[in-house]
């Protein structure tokens, strides 16, 4: 009975891990300003707009084959150029739903210039550790966006500082690590290259969890 009650646990480990990540997110929401029913919808959306890209803009190239045929063959066999298409996309849930959030916040709790400051410094720090990988886009260091955030909003406005680390994160992550490195993520291949996708979103929802402890 106690091995069964052991693996019984083992089993459930994952499932209240990811409950609990709910729950601690949802609370990071309910204290920027959001109704409980509002916090676990923008989580829902966030998760869920996660897995959708919105294509912005299409670059097609053609390709010949580098390889030449036989000679005595040339007039016989065609090789076609192939077309490669690169899109770049907008991630709704690391970047269209959290800057929907961010203007709410701007109009409601997170005073201007201390949020402004607040961007420019994450920002100059995302566009420092942002890094390029071939075929999957910018990454970037989960934690540190948002901890820097969360330091320089608690150093310019402690009352308000909740609102000042999310605002400041989710413009600085974008802004250093995808909208400045626009010019190299069409050199580094990959079929769909997604602002606000992949690394940076998990910076960027990592944001909303910090800034709950500042509240």
């Amino acid at each position: 009975m106690p091995i069964f009650a052991f693996f019984l646990l083992l089993l459930l480990l994952p499932f209240l891990a990811v409950t609990l990540f709910f729950q601690v997110t949802a609370f990071s929401f309910t204290k920027l300003g959001l109704t409980p029913i509002g916090a676990t919808t923008l989580l829902t959306l966030s998760v869920v707009g996660s897995m959708i890209n919105l294509p912005v803009s299409r670059r097609r190239t053609v390709v010949y084959r580098p390889e030449a045929p036989p000679f005595f063959s040339r007039y016989f066999f065609y090789y076609p150029p192939q077309v490669d298409e690169q899109i770049i996309a907008v991630n709704v849930g690391g970047a269209v739903i959290p800057l929907l959030f961010s203007l709410y916040l701007l109009l409601t709790r997170a005073p201007l210039l201390p949020t402004l400051i607040g961007a420019a410094v994450v920002t100059a720090v995302a566009k420092a550790l942002a890094r390029p990988v071939p075929g999957v886009g910018i990454a970037l260091p989960a934690f540190i966006p948002p901890l820097v955030a969360a330091a320089v909003a608690l150093l310019l406005d402690r009352d308000h500082a909740a609102a000042i680390a999310y605002v400041s994160g989710v413009l600085g992550t974008l802004i250093g690590a995808d909208l400045l490195n626009l010019h190299r993520l069409r050199d580094i291949g990959g079929h769909i290259l997604s602002i606000g996708g992949a690394g940076v979103f998990d910076g960027i929802f990592l944001t909303s969890i910090i800034a709950a402890f500042l509240a």
